[in-house]
């Protein structure tokens, strides 16, 4: 449903102001951008980003109320992962080889 780059793509329209501006600077393009959104929108019960059309005026995007509560519900999740998870991911790294091409 949500993943590291839908969250990215996330806080940049919230700190861009802007769809195309988020994508551009994740070198995404407009379309994916947008379609992303579309889907984020779609599977919620309340879109997470709201836009308005470009124009004389300019367009731009904003997150909504819910989507500003998914982002940190997604980044609170993350950060509770890498806590629980930092003991089993030692332990992996633990049982490694030497990458190839090295040692």
């Amino acid at each position: 449903m949500i993943g590291p780059g839908k969250a990215e793509l996330l806080e940049r329209i919230d700190r861009c102001g802007s769809i195309a501006a988020a994508g551009r600077e994740m070198g995404m393009s407009y379309k994916r951008a947008w379609m992303l959104i579309e889907t984020l929108n779609a599977m919620f019960r309340a879109p997470l980003v709201e836009s308005t059309r470009g124009g004389p005026g300019g367009g731009g995007a904003v997150l909504t109320e819910t989507g500003q509560r998914v982002l940190a519900l997604y980044r609170r999740f993350e950060d509770e992962v890498v806590v629980a998870g930092g003991p089993h991911l030692k332990e992996m790294q633990a049982l490694l080889g030497d990458a190839p091409g090295e040692g």
